[in-house]
């Protein structure tokens, strides 16, 4: 008998944990492949762990509200055969063993050439530098002069890393390059400093007031939120487009198209298009910052915000959106929308987005300022198509007219990205969605 360690699966580049909603098996119980052993929930989705082998279910690691990390080991399954996961934790063990060795054999190296290259310093007054603060001084430009000057902390008044590092950073901050008394930097480094422990106010209501619990749903998504407010500078550039040509071709093909395709021709696939060939055309929108890192992305993954039964929002994601045509487009955007409406999507339907739209004219609002979705740096709202008067130009003269226009509210993240790529990126839309043909052929 071989026994399957069922382990949380990954669920999207910002998804860490998850909690369990309830158990669908129990020990004991006969478990198939691909068969549901348990639900979770994320501040994303609620989903499914299937089990990924045949046997029965013998242990089991985690109870109902308990969160868990990916990764972790969820259950055991006892399976028939061999004991596959044994013979691969073997090998894997054996590589580890190898990494670490590589290592350790790296780092007697380094270090060696390190005792070679650089030769402890004895000053004038019999002083004793280690090889770490001498390469440090080196590093940051630090004199002799200045090393000597310095009061060590350590054994017979040796300069220690905590030492030079403490002066280093007071000398950038301090114009007289004067050096913070060695007693404060001892107090404060041999004191634990204690958090303040937040205190939760108490509920203040009169008896007519009704107090609602906020969902586990929605206490992380306000999470998630805050966390991206505090992380990105958010930036916003507002564009208006006139879609009057798009409105009026549209209202001629949706009949056809619904009997043709048998899906209802929306303005989002037509919006998710113009975007996807706007991120194509200026790649620097479609990254991720990570610490100092920009990765670019190769693939455009458009996330898609959508409703939630319980009034939340989830972001499902199309996959190579440049790479679809309009009719592709409409039914990826009509399955996903439709699945989340249900509770159905799955943990993949909303991994590796790479940008994201929320359509705000859903709700009347004629623009908005949304929060970017890390860790993503854009996120373009799409206001309610109105119909107003407006000037048109024509080689004629200019005249007026009714138009159907619409604002766009591009959220970016101004640490990468700045105003002019902001602007050109949203402009890029406006003039995709105003050239469309009006006898367009699907």
């Amino acid at each position: 008998m071989a026994k399957f360690e069922l382990k949380l699966p990954k669920m999207g580049e910002s998804v860490a944990e998850a909690t369990i909603t309830s158990w669908l098996k129990e020990v004991g119980d006969t478990v198939e492949l691909d068969e549901a052993v348990l639900e979770i929930a994320t501040d994303k989705v609620d989903s499914e762990v299937p089990s990924e082998v045949d046997g029965v279910l013998i242990e089991k690691f985690f109870n109902v509200d308990d969160v868990v990390q990916v990764g972790q080991v969820i259950a055991v399954i006892e399976t028939d055969g061999e004991d596959a996961d044994e013979d691969t934790a073997l090998k894997e063990n054996e590589n580890e063993t190898v990494k670490a060795v590589e290592q350790v054999e790296q780092s007697i190296s380094e270090a060696k050439e390190t005792t070679t290259t650089v030769t402890p310093l004895v000053s004038g007054e019999g002083r004793f530098y280690s090889p770490l603060v001498k390469n440090i001084a080196k590093k940051e430009n630090v004199s002799q002069d200045e090393l000597d000057g310095i009061v060590g902390s350590g054994k017979d008044g040796r300069v220690t890393k905590n030492d030079i590092l403490e002066y280093i950073a007071n000398k950038a901050s301090d114009d007289n390059n004067k050096i913070a008394p060695v007693e404060k930097v001892q107090n404060i480094s041999n004191k634990t400093i204690e958090k303040p422990k937040t205190v939760s106010a108490p509920v203040v209501s009169s008896g007519e007031d009704e107090i609602i619990e906020m969902t586990r749903m929605g206490k992380l998504i306000a999470h998630h939120m805050v966390e991206s407010v505090q992380t990105s500078a958010h930036v916003q550039s507002f564009i208006e487009a006139d879609v009057t040509n798009i409105w009026n071709w549209r209202k001629k093909v949706k009949d056809s198209f619904m009997k043709r395709e048998g899906e209802k021709l929306t303005f989002t696939p037509i919006f998710m298009e113009a975007i996807a060939k706007a991120l194509r055309d200026h790649p620097m929108m479609n990254i991720s910052l990570q610490g100092d890192t920009i990765i670019k992305k190769k693939n455009i993954n458009l996330g898609m915000a959508a409703a939630l039964p319980d009034g939340n929002l989830i972001v499902p994601v199309i996959k190579n959106a440049d790479q679809l045509n309009l009719v592709g487009m409409t039914k990826q955007v009509n399955d996903l929308a439709n699945r989340a409406r249900l509770n159905q999507l799955k943990p993949d339907d909303i991994q590796g987005g790479t940008y994201t739209v929320t359509n705000v004219g859903t709700f009347g609002s004629i623009m908005g300022t949304p929060i970017i979705n890390q860790p993503q740096v854009g996120i373009l709202a799409l206001g309610a198509i109105r119909k107003v008067p407006a000037v048109i130009e024509t080689p004629e003269g200019d005249f007026i007219g009714i138009r159907y226009k619409m604002f766009m509210s591009h959220s970016y993240d101004h640490r990468v990205i700045n105003g002019a790529l902001g602007g050109m990126f949203v402009k890029a839309v406006k003039d995709y969605l105003e050239a469309w043909d009006s006898h367009r052929e699907i």
